[in-house]
Formats: structure tokens, C-alpha cells, sequence
């Protein structure tokens, strides 16, 4: 039977939903596919995003040939003779490009990938990749100079998701407008909450849900809990996992180990998704801990990595540690608070100029316009040598952006700047 997701991937541009920060009525993008000016392209991001539906539609909207490959099962011979068949097309009595995509396209080789530079630059093909690997790192820069755009697709929000699970349950042709099934709204909001930006998931555990139904049965949140196999204790109440990781990161920030366990637990038992809990901690420290404890974002990225790699149950150990050691270690926000000051400075000064010593002097002209010059290299002087870096203006009123509290580590680090300033000192007086 053809997956639920499967059968209601959209037909044309109006229906895709989601990536609206470059697909919507009169983007370039949108304009591009419907004027049939569209290129080559790259698209990156997570799985159930939209980008082998926007790769269809697209091909299908270009009126062209369309070839749709996966990496993972497609080799070099294969590939070899996909780009023959379309030369012929391209340069024979049909005159037409073809469409190209290659799905999962990280998986190529240097020497795969490689194998498509003739046929792009010939403009035999027209070729569109998809990846959920960062592309600059996954993709040859040969084939990457050669790609018109690359698009980040973002996972999707979950008022998308629910316009999806919505449209699903009403489409006759589709989707599952005949079966008559009774949910909950609260349940299907659940759903698309509990996705995590996926819509393939959302539709797929739809798909799952309505085969197993028994008789007049009610879609209920404890149905999805059921199907998605998570606890739904806090969505309850809309706002209570929001509540729960605010009172996580407060519990940290005032160095209560306790109350900080009590509240992640309360976010795992109740079903909370292991990326929004580790996005929060990341924050938490560089926003919280910051320079008291530098290594914290660093250990808690690894703990982070390696929850979502073990999975649950195992997971709750990784967040766990990761917890603990920032409510338990010093605290220090003025990282964070040196960078507010600069913003606001921005939106509320008038800041002078990059001092023409510290502009780029790597280019031809660069010295005939005064760019570089008398530059000092710190490390020519031992390490640092007192120079001017601040904006004409913010220098001569010495401002200062960060201040350094005596927490932690950042004691030492506010030592070494004091004495600095002492030198600096020294020196305009001699």
C-alpha cells in the first residue's frame, strides 16, 4: 500500500506548504519555476521537508524530462548512461534539457559527483540535488560554482504540519476525505506538535492511525501518544513545555541542581523532544554560563550529540550530565551582555568608520587609498601592542562592551584584560 505521505505529496506550486523564507506566491523561486527560467539547484535540510516534492513540482511545472535518481542505488555506469540519453535529447531533433535529481547527492563521490560537470556546463542537464548533509562540506566546489542556488529547506513549523494533517483528512481524491473519521483538534495539533518538523512522520502516523482505528472510534492525544510511542503528559496545556524549559533554564542560571533535574525530567516524562531540549541547553551555555566556565558549550554540545545519537531511554543520561554540570559551575552572562550593548549602540548611534589601519589591504589599491597602513601585527610585538581598534568616535569616549565578572574562569581572562589596559595606559602617558 503507497504510504499516506506518499499519496498526498502536492501536485503544484500553490498546494507545497512550508520554506515560505524563499517559496511563496511571487518569490524569485516561484517565479522562476512558473516563467520556466529555473536552473540547476541544491536542496539541503532534514528529511520531511519538502525538498523531492519541490524537485517534482518543479520538473512538472518546466514542462521537461525528468529523471529522478537516488545516490545510495545509483552507480557510475548508471549515471553514464542517464547523461548519454539526455545528450542525445539535448543536441538531436528534440532540442530538450533534462531534468536531473539526485536524491541523497552527499552519498556520490568526488569522482561521482564530478561526472556531471561536462553535462552542466554544456547545459545538457539541468540538475537539481538534494541533501540533508551542509552542502559547502558534502559538495564538490566544482559542482557548487556550476549551481545556480542552493536552498536551506527548514523543518517545518507545526501550524504547517497541522494545515497538512487538515487538508489529508478532507481530501476525497487522496487523502482520507471518505473514511469519516472523528478526531480531536487538540489530538491533531498534538500530532503535528510531536513531529518535529517532519511531515512525512505526521502523515505517515495519520496513515498508521486511520488503518487502526477500531468502529466509531475518536482520534484522542492519547491515540497519538500511542502511535508516536511518547508520553503526552504537558501537552495538557499548550504552554506547559514552554513553562517547563523556562524553569530549566532559570533553575541553571541560579545554580540549583535539583530544581534543574526536576524540571528536565518533568520535559522527558512528559514527551519532550530531545532536539528542543538540547537547543535550549546549547543556549543556556554561552548565555548563562558563558565565560565563567568556557568549556561548558563544548561539553554540552558533545552531551547534546550524543543524546541524539543513543536515543531514547539512554539519552536522558547525556542531558542529564549536561545539566548538572551548568547548574553546578559558575555563572557569568556578560558575553552576552557586551554583545546587547554593541546592538544597541548600532540602533541608537551614529558609529564612524573601520580606522583605515584595520581595513583589508589584501588587493591591489588597497595601499593607494591608505587601507592598512600602519597597521602593527600584535604578534611582531610579543603578543599585543596598544593600537586603536574601536571606531573613531566609540574609541576617543572609551567604551566598553564587556565586562568581566571575577566568576570562574573568567576571573583570570578579566586579569589579563586589566593588565592590558594598564599597559595601553602607560604608554599614552609616555
Amino acid at each position: 500500500m503507497i504510504p499516506l505521505s506518499t499519496r498526498m505529496r502536492p501536485d503544484n506550486l500553490d498546494e507545497f506548504v512550508g520554506q515560505t523564507h524563499f517559496m511563496y506566491k511571487g518569490s524569485l523561486l516561484y517565479n522562476a519555476i512558473k516563467n520556466k527560467t529555473f536552473d540547476s539547484a541544491i536542496f539541503f535540510g532534514p528529511s520531511g521537508t519538502g525538498k523531492t516534492t519541490l524537485a517534482r513540482i518543479t520538473a512538472k511545472e518546466m514542462d521537461a524530462d525528468f529523471i529522478e535518481i537516488n545516490a545510495s542505488t545509483t552507480g557510475t555506469k548508471e549515471l553514464k548512461e542517464i547523461l548519454e540519453k539526455a545528450k542525445n535529447r539535448f543536441f538531436g531533433l528534440m532540442k530538450e534539457t533534462t531534468y536531473v535529481y539526485v536524491d541523497e547527492f552527499h552519498r556520490w563521490n568526488k569522482l561521482q559527483q564530478d561526472s556531471l560537470l561536462k553535462a552542466l556546463e554544456e547545459g545538457v542537464i539541468r540538475f537539481i540535488g538534494s541533501t540533508t548533509e551542509n552542502p559547502y562540506f558534502a559538495v564538490n566546489n566544482a559542482i557548487l560554482s556550476r549551481v545556480r542556488n542552493i536552498y536551506e529547506f527548514r523543518r517545518l513549523r507545526t501550524e504547517d504540519i497541522h494545515k497538512l494533517l487538515k487538508r489529508t483528512i478532507k481530501d476525497k481524491n487522496k487523502g482520507l476525505g471518505g473514511w469519516g473519521i472523528s478526531y480531536e483538534e487538540e489530538a491533531l495539533y498534538l500530532l503535528a506538535d510531536m513531529s518535529g518538523g517532519d511531515a512525512r512522520v505526521a502523515l505517515d502516523t495519520l496513515g498508521f492511525i486511520a488503518d487502526n482505528l477500531s468502529s466509531g472510534e475518536v482520534m484522542s492525544k492519547e491515540i497519538i501518544g500511542e502511535a508516536m510511542q511518547r508520553q503526552t503528559t504537558f501537552y495538557d496545556k499548550s504552554e506547559d513545555k514552554y513553562n517547563l524549559l523556562s524553569a530549566l533554564q532559570k533553575s541553571i542560571r541560579g545554580s540549583d541542581p535539583d530544581a534543574a533535574i526536576h524540571y528536565l525530567a518533568r520535559l522527558l516524562e512528559g514527551g519532550g523532544d530531545l532536539q528542543m531540549i538540547g537547543r535550549r541547553l546549547l543556549v543556556i551555555a554561552s548565555e548563562d554560563v558563558g565565560m565563567a566556565y568556557p568549556s561548558a558549550i563544548t561539553i554540552v554540545t558533545a552531551c547534546v550529540q550524543a543524546a541524539l545519537m543513543v536515543g531514547l531511554p539512554e539519552a536522558q543520561i547525556n542531558l542529564a550530565q549536561a545539566v548538572v554540570l551548568m547548574a553546578s559551575c559558575p555563572k557569568s552572562n556578560a558575553a552576552c551582555m557586551a554583545l546587547e550593548r554593541a546592538k544597541s549602540d548600532l540602533k541608537t548611534k551614529k558609529i564612524d568608520d573601520v580606522p583605515a589601519h584595520l581595513k583589508d589591504s589584501h588587493y591591489s589599491g588597497a595601499t593607494k587609498r591608505g587601507h592598512g597602513i600602519d597597521y602593527k601585527y600584535p604578534h611582531n610585538y610579543g603578543g599585543y601592542v596598544t593600537q586603536q581598534y574601536l571606531p573613531d568616535n566609540l574609541y576617543h569616549q572609551g567604551v566598553r562592551y564587556y565586562e568581566p565578572t571575577s566568576n570562574g574562569s573568567e576571573s583570570s581572562f578579566k586579569k589579563y584584560l586589566e593588565e592590558l589596559k594598564k599597559i595601553d595606559e602607560r604608554n599614552h602617558k609616555g
